[in-house]
């Protein structure tokens, strides 16, 4: 990887401009649970790389979508091994989120200077679990249909407003064919969006902040 990284250097020139962020000294008592956060930034790149294959052939339409599912498992050629690690990568993704929180938890990185990276880092654990929730729906079965029913349907049990969330989620007062799209639409496009924005300003608070142990 070196030496491609070079003759791509040759050719670009990155090291250069980019020196700081490529050469860094790290503090004292960095260990490999402080790798947890790459992992899982490396599994949201999977599932932002898988998704837009599958994307390719997924049809969110109420009669098209599970039809579509299937032809992707035993039509397309590697259909289902994309379909898989994006699955898997969904899964170690809230995996590496949860193992990560807890390093930064015990480690006490969540007081200042850094509560603010700790409140993005929540936010991107929110993120997660909902972009998990909206893409469960998409194979459209019987599991994923009555999986949302009853997830959806704790939203009206909010006093006053839980009307209106149901409504907002649903797109109206039953899981069909208007929520399936919605989803679909919250699942590739508003969810990675929302969570790329919570990348930058995590990342960039690392950055200012630094990686170290905060006892």
């Amino acid at each position: 990887m070196g030496k491609i990284f070079d003759r791509i250097d040759t050719l670009f020139h990155v090291k250069t401009p980019h020196k700081r962020f490529l050469r860094r000294t790290l503090p004292e008592g960095i260990n490999y649970t402080y790798c947890m956060g790459g992992a899982a930034f490396t599994a949201w790149l999977l599932l932002v790389a898988t998704g837009l294959m599958l994307s390719l052939y997924y049809v969110p339409a109420e009669s098209e979508a599970y039809a579509s599912i299937l032809r992707i498992q035993r039509e397309v050629r590697l259909g289902w091994l994309v379909r898989g690690v994006h699955k898997w990568s969904a899964t170690l993704l809230i995996v590496f989120i949860m193992l990560h929180t807890l390093r930064v938890f015990i480690s006490r990185a969540y007081r200042p200077p850094g509560e603010f990276n700790w409140m993005a880092g929540v936010m991107g654990l929110a993120l997660a679990f909902a972009s998990g929730f909206t893409g469960y729906l998409l194979p459209w079965d019987q599991k994923a249909y009555w999986a949302t029913e009853v997830g959806t349907s704790m939203a009206s049990t909010i006093p006053v407003v839980g009307k209106y969330i149901l409504y907002l989620v649903r797109g109206g007062p039953d899981v069909d064919k208007t929520t399936l799209i919605r989803f679909y639409g919250m699942h590739v496009l508003w969810m990675p969006a929302m969570t790329a924005l919570i990348l930058w300003a995590h990342f960039h608070m690392i950055k200012r902040l630094g990686v170290g142990r905060k006892l």
